[in-house]
């Protein structure tokens, strides 16, 4: 199948009354998740024109999945944004994007800033989407782009990625040859859709014919009552998840596969899961909303090289380049290309609404990671050039908490850099240089950013160091904030 929801009809007819999602509160049938994703793409045919972009203001649940199945049937893309988002941000991606239409529920509308989209609320969108046809008979090429997401260059300003249908369609063959995951898995989804991890194992899983265990929100009890007493045999998660699981100190004893990205996953954390699931089979994988998979460490793969990110998917080919272009020997440093069927389609030009692919002549791509490959040809990830902070799994971005922080009167200059954290991955921390006292910076942060993107830590100081061109120096920001963070442990 050429598409993401290719599939749901052949489901429907093979084992209608088998459940597709559960949630605390709903389970759907086949029969009946093939109905409601065919006629909310009839509605989203009929309300927009070819090429559009829909965006989804929603919270997280069954909702969210028809309408992002939905919109992707249809041959439109689907723009998602986190109702967690402060009004300054949630504008910012709207104008990157510009959706044609936006679905949300009313309570959510009053967050909407000024928009040109066209905003429907889900209890009149749903009405609608009701008297539609039950069947769908819309062509939808493998090319054609379904989902656009966000991240963010070196600016700090959001950038809109875009997904095509054969993208994800190539990466779902690595749930099966890699992940060994088929459609007698059950699936629990414990993270928000907004998340393309988790937005990617229930789409995935539903492709496959699997049944998907959607929480509402993570709350590591409820996951461990679900992994019990339901017919649950994998899970993904991020590695702060898994610290939450482990406090809980329950025993798993059926078998169950968990697949972790978003963060390095720690060996400590690596040997407490497999005391507390006793029949565990683990992989991590490492990948970006433009790559999607790269590598990934197996059982057998983290007894040989726990420290790595693994060996290249099946379809995945990896070169690391040096500064002149040439390719690294093994065990020699340099940046990370990824050539493969499931890179991404490429940024979208806010100004002209075209895709700009960033693959070269030759289809690399790289997102300025840095690393090397040892003499087996596993990965090892160094660090990432353009300074994103990998936080709990979410990217955040140093520039975009520095141009907050900017806005106070009494900050002169501000550095933001990741410092490592046992459970997180890595925390943002702020260096200042000014008179701001750090209860108004905070409440600054809380009035302009999301909660996670807020500094754990703070450090004030007369003078930032500067490279030799005038730029501040990050790496001694970075030095200078580790051996205080030691010193006042």
């Amino acid at each position: 199948m050429t598409t993401i929801t290719g599939t749901y009809t052949n489901h429907a007819t093979r084992h209608p009354d088998k459940i597709a999602i559960h949630t605390t509160s709903q389970t759907i049938h086949y029969r009946e998740w093939s109905e409601m994703v065919c006629q909310t793409a009839n509605w989203v045919d009929a309300i927009t024109g070819t090429g559009a972009t829909v965006g989804i203001f929603m919270p997280n649940g069954i909702v969210f999945l028809q309408l992002f199945s939905g919109i992707a049937m249809a041959g439109r893309t689907a723009a998602t944004f986190d109702a967690k988002w402060k009004p300054a941000e949630l504008e910012q991606r709207l104008t990157v994007s510009s959706p044609s239409v936006l679905i949300t529920t009313k309570e959510l509308a009053k967050r909407i800033p000024n928009t040109n989209a066209h905003i429907i609320l889900w209890d009149d969108a749903l009405e609608q989407i009701s008297t539609c046809m039950p069947s769908c008979a819309l062509t939808v090429d493998g090319e054609t782009p379904f989902y656009l997401g966000f991240t963010s260059g070196t600016t700090g300003l959001p950038k809109a990625f875009v997904r095509s249908h054969r993208s994800w369609v190539e990466s779902f063959a690595c749930n099966q040859r890699d992940f060994h995951l088929d459609e007698s898995d059950g699936v629990l989804i414990p993270g928000a859709l907004i998340h393309s991890h988790f937005l990617y194992g229930a789409i995935s899983t539903l492709y496959a014919g699997g049944t998907i265990y959607v929480m509402e929100s993570f709350m590591p009890t409820l996951a461990l009552q679900w992994m019990d007493a339901l017919p649950v045999t994998a899970m993904f998660v991020v590695p702060t998840m898994v610290e939450a699981i482990l406090k809980e100190n329950i025993l798993i004893r059926k078998p169950m596969t968990i697949i972790s990205s978003g963060a390095k996953w720690e060996e400590g954390s690596k040997e407490k899961i497999r005391e507390r699931f006793l029949h565990l089979t683990m992989y991590e994988f490492y990948g970006a909303s433009e790559l999607s998979f790269v590598t990934f460490l197996s059982d057998e793969g983290n007894r040989q090289k726990p420290n790595s990110v693994g060996l290249p998917f099946h379809n995945v080919e990896i070169q690391i380049r040096l500064e002149n272009g040439n390719l690294a020997p093994a065990g020699e440093i340099g940046k990370i290309f990824v050539r493969s069927t499931m890179l991404f389609s490429g940024y979208l030009e806010p100004r002209t609404g075209t895709i700009q692919s960033m693959e070269d002549g030759e289809g690399w791509l790289t997102v300025d990671d840095m690393g090397y490959l040892d003499e087996n040809g596993f990965l090892y990830v160094i660090g990432r050039e353009k300074n994103m902070i990998l936080s709990g799994g979410v990217n955040l971005f140093p520039e975009e908490i520095e141009a907050v922080l900017s806005q106070h009167p009494a900050v002169e200059e501000v550095a933001v850099v990741g410092l490592e954290d046992s459970y997180w991955g890595q925390i943002p921390v702020a260096l200042i240089k000014g008179s701001a006292p750090k209860k108004e910076l905070k409440r600054l942060c809380r009035e302009k950013l999301s909660v996670y993107k807020i500094p754990r830590k703070w450090f004030f100081v007369d003078e930032l160091p500067y490279t030799t061109s005038g730029k501040i120096a990050r790496r001694q920001v970075q030095q200078f904030i580790e051996v205080e963070a030691l010193i006042h442990e």
